[in-house]
């Protein structure tokens, strides 16, 4: 059986991957970073297609915003698209953009904002998701958000939300284990109560929903877990991916690691751990 386990195709790490490209199920990078028309990380991108499967993964829509999405990155998107043919998009069910009080252009706040989980935030985030699906002609992979805060408007279970959503635009799921320990954890669970949490929240989703997941580290800094990607993935985290596998089967996994980079070898052996759950769960 094929072990579908990926990395983040990162800077530092160019020269290395492209000079002895290891056996990867595919590679991921954040889709803005490639947006010009040409230079020479759109030609690494370009030549690491040539090994691997890419995956690309926006931080930029903003799908959740009442504003809508931005024609001019919704253009750029598509037209990275075209041009590497990846086995996957995908992006975050956050907003980000919203119109001045008194007027003028829209402002964008540079980060992932957790939208409310009710019938309004759903209408527009399926707005949203149909939108660049039609742009791009193709569907397009939402992830569960980490979120340091919850509105007082919540009114949806949050699996039941992206169901329907499902439901509504024949998207899919980027299932973020990593995401489901560190909202858990930041409800005051400890870290067998969080897991347990997590495994709840994925014996309620659409199986057949979830095209990827990732797994990530997180940094518990005592009033709050932070959703750093910039440590090794913790025991919690693999003991709801081994879960997820039973429940759902294998799907592509990345492994992120955003901040305070390993050196590379580090990072494959992540990616390996991952293989070998994937392996082991297969084999019962």
């Amino acid at each position: 059986m094929q072990i579908r386990t990926g990395i983040g195709l990162r800077q530092p790490h160019y020269e290395a991957l492209l000079a002895a490209p290891p056996p990867l199920g595919f590679v991921e990078v954040h889709s803005e970073n490639f947006f010009g028309a040409g230079g020479a990380a759109l030609g690494v991108l370009e030549a690491a297609r040539g090994h691997w499967p890419v995956s690309l993964h926006g931080v930029g829509l903003a799908l959740g915003s009442a504003a809508g999405v931005d024609a001019d990155h919704l253009r750029a998107l598509a037209a990275l698209v075209r041009r590497i043919e990846p086995v996957r998009v995908s992006d975050h069910a956050a907003f980000a953009r919203a119109p001045r009080r008194h007027g003028g252009p829209v402002v964008h706040g540079n980060d992932l904002l957790p939208i409310a989980f009710n019938d309004a935030a759903l209408g527009i985030l399926a707005d949203n998701v149909q939108r660049v699906q039609d742009a791009l002609q193709r569907p397009l992979l939402v992830e569960n958000l980490s979120a340091y805060l919850r509105w007082a408007d919540d009114r949806i279970a949050e699996p039941a939300f992206f169901n329907e959503l499902v439901r509504r635009t024949g998207c899919g799921l980027l299932l973020d284990v990593n995401n489901l320990v560190v909202n858990a954890l930041n409800d005051g669970l400890d870290e067998d109560g969080a897991a347990a949490a997590a495994c709840r929240w994925v014996d309620a989703i659409d199986a057949a929903a979830v095209g990827e997941i990732h797994l990530a580290g997180y940094t518990d800094a005592g009033d709050i877990v932070i959703d750093d990607h910039g440590s090794r993935v913790h025991a919690p985290v693999w003991q709801v991916y081994r879960h997820t596998l039973r429940r759902l089967g294998q799907r592509p996994t990345l492994v992120e690691w955003d901040t305070d980079l390993p050196a590379l070898d580090v990072l494959l052996h992540e990616a390996a751990l991952a293989g070998a759950a994937c392996a082991e769960v297969a084999a019962g």
